[in-house]
Protein backbone atom coordinates (compact mmCIF):
# COMPACT_ATOMS: atom_id res chain seq x y z
CA UNK A 1 0.00 0.00 0.00
CA UNK A 2 3.08 2.37 0.55
CA UNK A 3 4.16 2.26 -3.03
CA UNK A 4 0.64 2.81 -4.21
CA UNK A 5 0.39 5.79 -2.27
CA UNK A 6 4.16 7.23 -3.29
CA UNK A 7 2.98 6.55 -6.98
CA UNK A 8 -0.33 8.47 -6.29
CA UNK A 9 1.83 11.42 -4.69
CA UNK A 10 5.03 11.46 -6.66
CA UNK A 11 4.17 9.83 -9.90
CA UNK A 12 0.99 10.50 -10.65
CA UNK A 13 1.21 14.43 -9.54
CA UNK A 14 4.00 14.87 -11.58
CA UNK A 15 2.54 13.37 -14.97
CA UNK A 16 -0.49 15.76 -14.23
CA UNK A 17 1.46 18.93 -14.00
CA UNK A 18 3.29 17.81 -17.17
CA UNK A 19 0.01 16.86 -19.51
CA UNK A 20 -3.22 18.80 -17.85
CA UNK A 21 -5.48 20.37 -20.02
CA UNK A 22 -6.21 23.97 -19.81
CA UNK A 23 -10.01 24.92 -19.25
CA UNK A 24 -11.32 28.18 -17.66
CA UNK A 25 -12.36 26.42 -14.82
CA UNK A 26 -8.77 26.08 -13.78
CA UNK A 27 -8.07 29.91 -13.31
CA UNK A 28 -9.64 32.38 -11.08
CA UNK A 29 -10.84 29.56 -8.64
CA UNK A 30 -13.36 30.39 -6.56
CA UNK A 31 -16.61 28.33 -4.73
CA UNK A 32 -18.38 29.75 -7.52
CA UNK A 33 -16.53 28.80 -10.35
CA UNK A 34 -15.56 25.29 -9.30
CA UNK A 35 -19.50 24.73 -8.50
CA UNK A 36 -20.81 25.23 -11.23
CA UNK A 37 -18.38 23.60 -13.60
CA UNK A 38 -18.03 20.73 -11.64
CA UNK A 39 -22.17 20.70 -12.02
CA UNK A 40 -21.60 21.14 -15.92
CA UNK A 41 -19.16 18.29 -15.84
CA UNK A 42 -21.44 15.75 -14.12
CA UNK A 43 -22.72 13.94 -16.98
CA UNK A 44 -20.74 16.10 -19.65
CA UNK A 45 -17.61 15.85 -21.39
CA UNK A 46 -15.08 18.69 -20.56
CA UNK A 47 -14.56 19.96 -24.14
CA UNK A 48 -18.44 20.21 -24.36
CA UNK A 49 -19.05 22.25 -21.15
CA UNK A 50 -15.89 25.03 -22.11
CA UNK A 51 -18.26 26.97 -24.07
CA UNK A 52 -21.40 26.74 -21.48
CA UNK A 53 -19.16 27.59 -18.42
CA UNK A 54 -17.70 30.67 -20.65
CA UNK A 55 -21.43 31.49 -21.06
CA UNK A 56 -22.49 31.19 -17.90
CA UNK A 57 -19.68 33.54 -15.96
CA UNK A 58 -20.35 36.15 -18.70
CA UNK A 59 -23.67 36.76 -18.28
CA UNK A 60 -23.90 35.02 -14.20
CA UNK A 61 -20.35 36.33 -12.53
CA UNK A 62 -21.04 35.90 -9.07
CA UNK A 63 -23.20 34.01 -6.96
CA UNK A 64 -25.57 37.18 -6.90
CA UNK A 65 -25.99 37.92 -10.23
CA UNK A 66 -27.14 34.27 -10.66
CA UNK A 67 -29.45 34.29 -7.55
CA UNK A 68 -31.44 36.93 -8.70
CA UNK A 69 -31.67 36.35 -12.28
CA UNK A 70 -34.91 35.09 -14.00
CA UNK A 71 -35.32 31.44 -13.90
CA UNK A 72 -35.83 31.35 -17.67
CA UNK A 73 -32.64 33.13 -18.43
CA UNK A 74 -30.54 30.23 -16.14
CA UNK A 75 -32.41 27.48 -17.91
CA UNK A 76 -31.76 29.00 -21.52
CA UNK A 77 -28.04 29.44 -20.90
CA UNK A 78 -28.05 25.85 -19.34
CA UNK A 79 -30.15 24.32 -22.53
CA UNK A 80 -28.27 21.48 -24.43
CA UNK A 81 -26.17 20.23 -21.61
CA UNK A 82 -29.64 18.06 -20.29
CA UNK A 83 -30.07 17.10 -16.69
CA UNK A 84 -31.87 20.53 -16.13
CA UNK A 85 -32.42 19.94 -12.43
CA UNK A 86 -28.93 20.47 -12.08
CA UNK A 87 -29.50 24.46 -13.18
CA UNK A 88 -32.33 25.01 -11.08
CA UNK A 89 -30.54 23.51 -8.03
CA UNK A 90 -27.59 25.38 -9.12
CA UNK A 91 -29.92 28.65 -8.24
CA UNK A 92 -31.71 27.40 -5.71
CA UNK A 93 -28.19 26.80 -3.69
CA UNK A 94 -27.12 30.33 -4.87
CA UNK A 95 -30.69 32.27 -3.10
CA UNK A 96 -29.86 30.09 -0.07
CA UNK A 97 -26.17 31.23 0.22
CA UNK A 98 -27.44 34.46 -0.27
CA UNK A 99 -30.24 34.50 2.52
CA UNK A 100 -28.74 32.10 4.79
CA UNK A 101 -24.73 32.79 4.82
CA UNK A 102 -24.50 36.53 3.34
CA UNK A 103 -23.15 35.21 0.08
CA UNK A 104 -20.21 33.30 1.32
CA UNK A 105 -19.81 29.69 0.86
CA UNK A 106 -19.77 28.08 3.88
CA UNK A 107 -16.22 26.77 4.39
CA UNK A 108 -16.57 23.28 5.81
CA UNK A 109 -18.35 20.01 4.26
CA UNK A 110 -21.11 19.64 6.47
CA UNK A 111 -21.90 23.20 5.32
CA UNK A 112 -21.39 22.53 1.78
CA UNK A 113 -23.78 19.72 2.58
CA UNK A 114 -26.07 21.77 3.82
CA UNK A 115 -26.68 23.53 -0.17
CA UNK A 116 -29.50 22.68 -2.13
CA UNK A 117 -28.59 20.11 -4.87
CA UNK A 118 -24.85 19.80 -3.50
CA UNK A 119 -24.05 16.33 -2.66
CA UNK A 120 -20.96 14.60 -1.55
CA UNK A 121 -18.87 14.74 -4.97
CA UNK A 122 -19.61 18.50 -5.85
CA UNK A 123 -18.83 19.24 -1.79
CA UNK A 124 -15.85 17.73 -2.24
CA UNK A 125 -14.98 19.36 -5.41
CA UNK A 126 -15.58 22.73 -4.08
CA UNK A 127 -14.05 22.24 -0.76
CA UNK A 128 -10.82 20.45 -2.05
CA UNK A 129 -9.93 23.08 -5.05
CA UNK A 130 -11.55 26.05 -3.70
CA UNK A 131 -11.32 25.97 0.19
CA UNK A 132 -8.11 24.26 0.34
CA UNK A 133 -9.99 20.99 2.33
CA UNK A 134 -8.79 17.81 2.43
CA UNK A 135 -11.95 15.95 0.66
CA UNK A 136 -11.19 13.31 -1.79
CA UNK A 137 -13.90 13.12 -5.01
CA UNK A 138 -14.77 9.77 -6.39
CA UNK A 139 -16.98 10.06 -10.07
CA UNK A 140 -16.73 7.24 -12.97
CA UNK A 141 -12.80 8.57 -13.91
CA UNK A 142 -11.66 7.82 -10.23
CA UNK A 143 -13.62 4.63 -9.83
CA UNK A 144 -12.41 3.36 -12.84
CA UNK A 145 -8.74 4.27 -11.74
CA UNK A 146 -9.04 2.62 -8.22
CA UNK A 147 -10.86 -0.09 -9.77
CA UNK A 148 -7.77 -0.99 -11.85
CA UNK A 149 -5.26 -0.03 -9.66
CA UNK A 150 -6.53 -2.66 -7.05
CA UNK A 151 -8.29 -5.00 -9.19
CA UNK A 152 -11.03 -4.48 -7.75
CA UNK A 153 -13.65 -7.26 -8.49
CA UNK A 154 -16.96 -6.57 -6.84
CA UNK A 155 -19.86 -4.88 -8.13
CA UNK A 156 -18.77 -0.98 -8.38
CA UNK A 157 -22.85 0.18 -7.72
CA UNK A 158 -22.85 -2.07 -4.54
CA UNK A 159 -22.70 0.42 -0.85
CA UNK A 160 -20.07 -1.77 -0.84
CA UNK A 161 -17.98 -0.61 -3.49
CA UNK A 162 -18.95 2.85 -3.18
CA UNK A 163 -18.11 2.88 0.57
CA UNK A 164 -14.45 1.29 -0.45
CA UNK A 165 -13.60 3.29 -3.26
CA UNK A 166 -13.97 6.55 -0.71
CA UNK A 167 -11.45 4.55 1.61
CA UNK A 168 -9.04 4.62 -1.15
CA UNK A 169 -9.59 7.93 -2.62
CA UNK A 170 -9.36 9.55 0.82
CA UNK A 171 -6.08 7.35 1.65
CA UNK A 172 -4.64 8.06 -2.01
CA UNK A 173 -4.54 12.14 -1.74
CA UNK A 174 -2.02 14.63 -0.45
CA UNK A 175 -2.37 15.99 3.01
CA UNK A 176 -3.31 19.36 2.23
CA UNK A 177 -2.71 19.09 -1.32
CA UNK A 178 -6.09 17.54 -2.10
CA UNK A 179 -7.21 20.19 -4.92
CA UNK A 180 -4.02 18.60 -6.77
CA UNK A 181 -4.56 15.13 -5.78
CA UNK A 182 -8.21 15.02 -6.79
CA UNK A 183 -7.71 16.34 -10.58
CA UNK A 184 -4.65 14.16 -11.00
CA UNK A 185 -7.09 11.42 -10.61
CA UNK A 186 -9.70 12.67 -12.63
CA UNK A 187 -7.36 13.66 -15.41
CA UNK A 188 -5.77 10.26 -15.45
CA UNK A 189 -8.91 8.86 -15.90
CA UNK A 190 -10.29 11.05 -18.62
CA UNK A 191 -7.06 11.04 -20.69
CA UNK A 192 -4.81 7.70 -19.96
CA UNK A 193 -7.31 5.21 -18.11
CA UNK A 194 -10.05 5.28 -20.18
CA UNK A 195 -13.13 2.77 -20.80
CA UNK A 196 -11.84 1.58 -23.88
CA UNK A 197 -8.19 0.80 -24.68
CA UNK A 198 -6.23 2.41 -21.85
CA UNK A 199 -2.97 3.55 -22.63
CA UNK A 200 -1.11 1.44 -20.15
CA UNK A 201 2.41 2.13 -21.60
CA UNK A 202 1.96 6.04 -21.03
CA UNK A 203 0.09 5.92 -17.18
CA UNK A 204 2.29 6.88 -14.59
CA UNK A 205 0.67 4.34 -12.18
CA UNK A 206 1.47 1.33 -14.32
CA UNK A 207 4.07 -0.03 -11.71
CA UNK A 208 1.92 -0.49 -8.93
CA UNK A 209 -1.30 -1.28 -10.80
CA UNK A 210 -2.37 -4.88 -10.29
CA UNK A 211 -5.17 -5.10 -13.43
CA UNK A 212 -1.93 -4.35 -15.76
CA UNK A 213 0.13 -6.62 -13.87
CA UNK A 214 -2.87 -9.38 -14.70
CA UNK A 215 -2.76 -8.42 -18.13
CA UNK A 216 -6.52 -7.37 -18.37
CA UNK A 217 -7.07 -3.92 -17.07
CA UNK A 218 -10.36 -3.65 -19.45
CA UNK A 219 -12.05 -6.03 -17.15
CA UNK A 220 -12.11 -3.18 -14.48
CA UNK A 221 -14.17 -1.38 -13.36
CA UNK A 222 -17.11 -4.67 -13.29
CA UNK A 223 -20.75 -3.32 -13.34
CA UNK A 224 -24.12 -5.37 -13.44
CA UNK A 225 -25.49 -6.07 -16.80
CA UNK A 226 -28.12 -2.73 -17.44
CA UNK A 227 -32.00 -3.34 -17.97
CA UNK A 228 -33.48 -3.19 -21.01
CA UNK A 229 -33.90 0.46 -21.79
CA UNK A 230 -37.77 1.14 -21.99
CA UNK A 231 -38.75 2.77 -25.09
CA UNK A 232 -42.05 5.23 -25.45
CA UNK A 233 -43.88 6.41 -28.22
CA UNK A 234 -44.94 10.55 -27.81
CA UNK A 235 -46.73 12.60 -29.23
CA UNK A 236 -46.70 16.71 -30.06
CA UNK A 237 -48.75 18.78 -31.12
CA UNK A 238 -47.54 22.08 -32.92
CA UNK A 239 -50.20 24.23 -32.68
CA UNK A 240 -50.85 27.23 -34.87
CA UNK A 241 -52.75 30.42 -34.46
CA UNK A 242 -53.70 33.09 -35.53
CA UNK A 243 -51.32 34.87 -37.69
CA UNK A 244 -48.92 32.18 -37.64
CA UNK A 245 -48.03 31.77 -33.80
CA UNK A 246 -47.50 28.68 -32.15
CA UNK A 247 -48.80 27.33 -29.27
CA UNK A 248 -46.01 26.39 -26.14
CA UNK A 249 -46.64 24.92 -23.10
CA UNK A 250 -44.26 25.28 -19.89
CA UNK A 251 -43.55 22.07 -17.74
CA UNK A 252 -43.99 22.18 -14.27
CA UNK A 253 -40.86 22.54 -11.89
CA UNK A 254 -41.58 19.47 -10.11
CA UNK A 255 -41.56 17.41 -13.31
CA UNK A 256 -38.77 15.72 -15.69
CA UNK A 257 -37.61 18.71 -17.33
CA UNK A 258 -38.88 21.39 -15.62
CA UNK A 259 -39.38 24.67 -16.37
CA UNK A 260 -38.08 24.34 -19.75
CA UNK A 261 -40.97 25.07 -22.46
CA UNK A 262 -41.98 22.11 -25.20
CA UNK A 263 -44.27 21.78 -27.65
CA UNK A 264 -47.57 19.81 -25.49
CA UNK A 265 -48.51 16.45 -25.60
CA UNK A 266 -47.49 13.48 -24.03
CA UNK A 267 -47.36 9.52 -24.64
CA UNK A 268 -49.68 7.24 -26.65
CA UNK A 269 -52.04 5.41 -25.20
CA UNK A 270 -52.52 1.65 -26.57
CA UNK A 271 -54.99 1.21 -29.18
CA UNK A 272 -54.45 4.67 -30.03
CA UNK A 273 -53.70 6.17 -33.08
CA UNK A 274 -50.93 9.56 -33.29
CA UNK A 275 -53.64 11.90 -34.16
CA UNK A 276 -55.73 10.18 -31.05
CA UNK A 277 -53.33 10.80 -28.62
CA UNK A 278 -51.87 14.61 -29.46
CA UNK A 279 -55.93 15.17 -29.46
CA UNK A 280 -56.26 13.69 -26.28
CA UNK A 281 -53.33 15.09 -24.55
CA UNK A 282 -53.79 18.64 -25.46
CA UNK A 283 -57.16 18.63 -24.04
CA UNK A 284 -55.86 17.12 -20.59
CA UNK A 285 -52.89 19.84 -20.94
CA UNK A 286 -54.60 22.84 -21.71
CA UNK A 287 -58.46 21.96 -22.20
CA UNK A 288 -58.30 22.50 -26.21
CA UNK A 289 -60.27 20.53 -28.60
CA UNK A 290 -57.65 19.97 -31.77
CA UNK A 291 -57.38 19.01 -35.24
CA UNK A 292 -54.51 17.24 -35.80
CA UNK A 293 -53.10 17.29 -38.98
CA UNK A 294 -50.15 16.11 -41.15
CA UNK A 295 -46.85 14.85 -39.25
CA UNK A 296 -44.17 17.35 -39.44
CA UNK A 297 -41.27 15.19 -38.01
CA UNK A 298 -40.07 12.47 -35.92
CA UNK A 299 -37.44 13.36 -33.02
CA UNK A 300 -35.72 10.07 -31.93
CA UNK A 301 -34.10 11.13 -28.83
CA UNK A 302 -32.29 8.98 -26.30
CA UNK A 303 -32.55 10.46 -21.88
CA UNK A 304 -30.48 8.96 -19.29
CA UNK A 305 -33.17 5.85 -18.28
CA UNK A 306 -35.29 5.59 -21.20
CA UNK A 307 -35.83 6.59 -25.15
CA UNK A 308 -38.57 8.23 -27.17
CA UNK A 309 -39.75 8.68 -30.43
CA UNK A 310 -41.26 12.23 -30.68
CA UNK A 311 -43.88 12.56 -33.17
CA UNK A 312 -44.56 16.15 -34.30
CA UNK A 313 -47.76 16.73 -36.62
CA UNK A 314 -49.46 20.10 -37.42
CA UNK A 315 -52.53 21.08 -35.63
CA UNK A 316 -55.14 23.74 -35.00
CA UNK A 317 -58.05 24.50 -32.28
CA UNK A 318 -61.27 23.70 -32.88
CA UNK A 319 -63.07 24.82 -29.77
CA UNK A 320 -62.13 26.29 -26.32
CA UNK A 321 -59.18 28.66 -24.84
CA UNK A 322 -55.84 27.31 -23.64
CA UNK A 323 -55.37 27.29 -19.71
CA UNK A 324 -52.80 25.60 -17.76
CA UNK A 325 -54.03 22.92 -16.27
CA UNK A 326 -51.24 20.34 -16.56
CA UNK A 327 -48.78 22.98 -17.38
CA UNK A 328 -47.16 25.71 -15.48
CA UNK A 329 -47.98 28.29 -18.39
CA UNK A 330 -48.62 28.60 -21.80
CA UNK A 331 -47.42 30.83 -24.82
CA UNK A 332 -48.33 31.75 -28.34
CA UNK A 333 -44.75 32.81 -29.69
CA UNK A 334 -44.07 33.79 -33.50
CA UNK A 335 -41.95 31.16 -34.97
CA UNK A 336 -38.98 33.81 -34.97
CA UNK A 337 -39.07 34.23 -31.60
CA UNK A 338 -39.35 30.53 -30.67
CA UNK A 339 -35.22 30.33 -29.57
CA UNK A 340 -35.73 32.46 -27.46
CA UNK A 341 -37.47 30.47 -24.78
CA UNK A 342 -35.10 27.09 -23.12
CA UNK A 343 -36.60 24.18 -24.74
CA UNK A 344 -35.21 20.50 -24.57
CA UNK A 345 -32.63 18.83 -27.38
CA UNK A 346 -35.76 16.92 -28.76
CA UNK A 347 -38.14 19.93 -28.80
CA UNK A 348 -35.11 21.86 -30.66
CA UNK A 349 -35.08 19.45 -33.04
CA UNK A 350 -38.99 20.24 -33.77
CA UNK A 351 -37.76 23.92 -34.11
CA UNK A 352 -35.60 22.69 -36.70
CA UNK A 353 -38.62 21.19 -38.73
CA UNK A 354 -40.75 24.67 -38.41
CA UNK A 355 -38.11 26.61 -39.97
CA UNK A 356 -37.55 24.30 -42.31
CA UNK A 357 -41.34 24.35 -42.96
CA UNK A 358 -41.34 27.85 -44.16
CA UNK A 359 -43.77 29.37 -41.12
CA UNK A 360 -41.08 31.33 -40.23
CA UNK A 361 -40.39 33.22 -43.55
CA UNK A 362 -44.64 33.96 -43.86
CA UNK A 363 -47.29 34.92 -41.85
CA UNK A 364 -50.64 31.92 -42.40
CA UNK A 365 -53.34 31.48 -40.68
CA UNK A 366 -54.38 28.32 -38.58
CA UNK A 367 -56.45 27.09 -42.65
CA UNK A 368 -53.49 27.55 -44.27
CA UNK A 369 -51.70 24.86 -42.19
CA UNK A 370 -49.25 22.64 -44.66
Amino acid sequence: MRKTTTAFHRDLVRWFRKNRRSFPWRSRRTPYRVWISELMLQQTRADTAVPYFNRFMKRFPSLRALARAPRQDVLKLWEGLGYYARARNAQDAARFVIEHHRGVFPRTREGLLSLPGIGEYSAAAIGSLALGLDLAVVDGNVIRVLSRVMAYGGDITSSAAKKKFQQWADAFILPGRAGLSNESVMELGALVCTPRNPRCGECPLWKVCKAFARGNPERYPLKKKKAKVPHKIVGAGVVVGRGGKVLIAQRKETSMLGGLWEFPGGTRERGETMPECIRRELMEELGIDTEVGPRLIVVHHAYSHFTIDLHAHWARIVKGRPCAIHCMDFAWVSPKSLRRYPFSAADLKIIDAIERSGLVRRRVSAKMLP
